[in-house]
């Protein structure tokens, strides 16, 4: 029987992180090889065009250093994704860098994986921050082809 492919959307955010380490402990903890669940992590890199944008005069002359620094932390994301796994003896694992907006390329793996479920983590913005930035688990809940879980970091209590 194959085995069904679970998406796990990554950034260099602490709940991204959180939400691929809560998926591990309660998908795969028991016994990862007997896991339901065939994962791919994801990280969505953007382009340095879109990081710059249209600053004007010179800018098409740090396009090649911004899109460095963008490899360096999508490698970073992923090297940390790698030691996460490790650590619960998840090695059966596909890692891949999309380049483009996170929304897009989210939606886009859940399609070339024909993934049945999605886990994204939840960043906790507000209103207003979630308005003028977009989010990304609301925009996969409504446009994924799949089941999306959003998995929301606990907030530390004073």
């Amino acid at each position: 029987m194959e085995k069904s492919v679970m998406v796990v959307g990554i950034d260099d955010s602490d709940h991204s992180f959180y939400a691929l380490e809560w998926t591990l402990q309660h998908f795969f903890s028991a016994s990862p090889e007997n896991s339901p669940f065939k994962i791919v992590v994801v990280h969505a890199k953007p382009s340095a065009l879109a990081t710059v944008g249209l600053a004007g005069p010179g800018a098409a002359d740090v396009l090649p250093y911004v899109d460095m620094d963008l490899k360096k932390i999508a490698a970073r994301v992923i090297e940390k994704a790698k030691e996460i796994c490790a650590a619960k003896s998840v090695n059966d694992v596909i890692y891949e860098v999309a380049e483009g907006d996170a929304r897009n390329a989210l939606c886009d793996a859940v399609e070339n994986h024909h993934a049945s479920v999605l886990v994204v983590g939840s960043h906790g913005y507000g209103a207003i921050k979630r308005a003028v930035l977009g989010s990304v688990s609301d925009y996969c809940a409504h446009h994924a082809h799949c089941s999306v879980m959003i998995v929301k970091k606990p907030k530390i209590k004073h």
